[in-house]
Parts: C-alpha cells; sequence; structure tokens
C-alpha cells in the first residue's frame, strides 16, 4: 500500500541512526520507538482513512452507475415505447389520411347532390311562381267569363222577353229586334212611322210607339238612342237640307213621342245618320225600304260592359 511506505522508511531510518550512535541511551531508544510506532499509527490511520475514503468514492461511483444504467434502461425503454407509439400513429394516420380522403370525396359528393337539389328547388320555386301567376291570371280570366256570361245571359233573357212582349208588332211587320255591334236595337219601318219627305209621326205610328214605350218604361236606368235613318235618294227642301237633316228630324219626333208616353227625358237622346248606315243594300226598292227605319237602341248597362278575355 502507498499509504505505508513512509512509515516503514522512517522506523528504518530511526533505527539505523540508533544503531550508528554508540551512546544513546535506553530512554532515548524508547522515545524514539514510541515515536516512530506513532508515526507509524498515524500512517497507517491516514492510510486507511484514504481507503475509506477512496471506498466510499468507489461506491458511490457504482451507486451513480446503477443510476446512470437505470435511466439508461428506462430511457431505451421509453425510446422503444414511442417508437412503437410513432409507428401505430403512423398506421394510425395513414387510416386517417384514407377515412379523411374517404370523408373528403363524400363531402364532395353530397356539396354536389347539394347544389343541384338546390338548382332543382330553385327551379321548383320558380315554376311554383309560374303556376301560381298562371293561376291567378287563369282565375281573373275565368271571372271576366262569369261575368260576361252573366251578362250575355242577361241580354239573352232581356232579348227573349223583348220578343214575347212585341208578338204581336213583330207578327205585323212594323218591327223587329235584332242584335247590331252588341248592341239589342228595335227597328220600325219609316213606312209605319212617316209619309215620305215628312217628320210627322202617323197615326198607326203612333199606336206602334205607344206600345213600345209601355214596354221600354219597365227597363228602368236604361240608356235609349233613338237613331233615324233613309235610303240614299236625297232630299232637299226648304226645311231639310240633306238626308242628315230628315233623319235627325224624325229621330226627334219620336223621343218627343216617347217622353209624352212616359218614358224620362235624361235617359232618351236623339240622332241621325242620314243614308251613311244602311241595313241593306240601295239597289233594289226592298233595299231602300228596309234602309228607310227609325231605331231604338238598348244601350248596355255597365254590368253589360264587360270584355270576354282572349282564350290562348
Amino acid at each position: 500500500m502507498c499509504g505505508g511506505k513512509p512509515a516503514t522508511m522512517v522506523l528504518f531510518v530511526l533505527l539505523a541512526a540508533l544503531s550508528s550512535a554508540d551512546c544513546v541511551t535506553k530512554e532515548a531508544h524508547d522515545q524514539a520507538m514510541a515515536k516512530a510506532q506513532q508515526d507509524l499509527d498515524g500512517a497507517r490511520a491516514q492510510a486507511a482513512r484514504q481507503l475509506g475514503d477512496a471506498q466510499q468514492q468507489m461506491g458511490d461511483a457504482l451507486v451513480r452507475e446503477r443510476g446512470l444504467q437505470a435511466k439508461l434502461a428506462d430511457l431505451e425503454q421509453q425510446l422503444a415505447e414511442r417508437s412503437k407509439a410513432l409507428e401505430l400513429a403512423t398506421t394510425d394516420g395513414k387510416q386517417a389520411q384514407g377515412k379523411l380522403d374517404e370523408a373528403t370525396a363524400i363531402n364532395e359528393q353530397l356539396r354536389k347532390e347539394l347544389e343541384r337539389l338546390g338548382r332543382d328547388v330553385d327551379k321548383l320555386l320558380a315554376e311554383k311562381g309560374t303556376l301560381a301567376v298562371s293561376l291567378a291570371d287563369a282565375k281573373v280570366r275565368l271571372e271576366e267569363l262569369r261575368k260576361a256570361q252573366e251578362a250575355v245571359d242577361k241580354r239573352a233573357k232581356l232579348f227573349r222577353s223583348l220578343l214575347l212582349k212585341f208578338k204581336a208588332l213583330i207578327d205585323a211587320g212594323d218591327l223587329k229586334v235584332v242584335m247590331r255591334e252588341g248592341r239589342m236595337v228595335l227597328q220600325l219601318r219609316n213606312d209605319v212611322l212617316f209619309d215620305s219627305g215628312s217628320t210627322a209621326i202617323k197615326k198607326e205610328g203612333k199606336e206602334a210607339l205607344e206600345q213600345v214605350a209601355g214596354v221600354l218604361a219597365t227597363l228602368p236606368g236604361r240608356k235609349l238612342q233613338v237613331a233615324g235613318h233613309t235610303d240614299n235618294v236625297p232630299i232637299a227642301t226648304p226645311r231639310f237640307g240633306s238626308n242628315w237633316e230628315l233623319s235627325t228630324g224624325r229621330a226627334v219626333e219620336v223621343v218627343r213621342f216617347l217622353i209624352e208616353k212616359g218614358l224620362k227625358p235624361d235617359v232618351v237622346s236623339a240622332a241621325g245618320y242620314g243614308e251613311h248606315d244602311p241595313v241593306a243594300g240601295n239597289e233594289t226598292a226592298e233595299g231602300k225600304a228596309r234602309n228607310r227605319r227609325i231605331e231604338i237602341v238598348l244601350q248596355p248597362d255597365l254590368s253589360e260592359l264587360v270584355s270576354v278575355p282572349e282564350i290562348q
């Protein structure tokens, strides 16, 4: 041991010194021996302490080594676990990516389907709006048709009523009930009412007009227009410069007579057309006779002014 060499050398030196000195006493020898033993014991004690320290350090080193080995093993285990986790995560990531790709594809299909459905819904809404407009138009046209039909039925009923009430005059050939331009017209021959070129109503004409007045009085609120018509034979007298004046004069006389027989002045008017509104040709005597006439036009009331809608 390195801690024992100095003490041995000291002892040998002391012994050599003592042996070389002839006059060294026993007391000095004992003291030297005691001192040498003391030094030897001190050296041994120091060597023991150094050995203990070295062993302690070696023990600490072993403990640290074991700790490091344990930590190393733990780290290696952690590394293995993390490697395995990473491998699993990679596998799961690939699976997750596949699922993500699949979900993305499904979402794209759903998006396209939703867009298609949206377009279909927009189309249906547009069609619904168009159908609603068409339905509303159809309802309007249907209501107009209903009103028009009511007006037609009303006029037809009045027409049949007048035919029955004027049957005697119609059978005698003195009066006709006709429809002209959508209006109901009573036609009386001039030959019954007036002499040629005259505006004075004849006796048989007054009798006919009195019957007419009695029927027309049963139509309250109905506007009437009395219109005079002639053939195309011109007239030129001091009183009548043309057929216009003659036809107008005759219409005025009929209006006056009808008012005398009970019609209200505010529902009757007079007009003269001369030869300009014929109902027959003037080439024959029969045609001229038909054109010479008095017409009492029943003006339609507001309920009858309904236009029949076009059917598309």
